[in-house]
């Protein structure tokens, strides 16, 4: 099993732009510790065999050709428009 030493765990702390108290430095040690332990087990999986899974529910990309169809002048459209500006459509900002 692979053991997390303090010290990594607070490079981490400091990568993460987080502070730890020293209780939760050694919580996150045991924690990291268990993940890598689960880790190593998945990576211990004999998959010998086993097709290669990209899609489980069957679905496929459905296309279709790009048509241009029959559109109103610009003229035409925003003669409707509430506010309209050098051509273009004038609406509240949003930010």
């Amino acid at each position: 099993m692979t053991k997390i030493t303090i010290d990594e765990v607070k490079k981490l702390a400091k990568l993460s732009a987080i502070s730890l108290s020293e209780a939760e430095e050694k919580d996150f040690q045991s924690e990291l510790e268990k993940i890598l332990h689960y880790v190593d087990k998945l990576q211990n999986i004999d998959t010998e065999g086993i097709a290669l899974t990209t899609q489980v529910n069957d679905l496929k990309n459905v296309y279709r050709v790009d048509e241009t169809e029959q559109q109103l002048p610009q003229v035409e459209l925003l003669k409707n428009a509430p506010q309209q500006q050098n051509g273009y459509l004038k609406v509240p900002r949003v930010l």
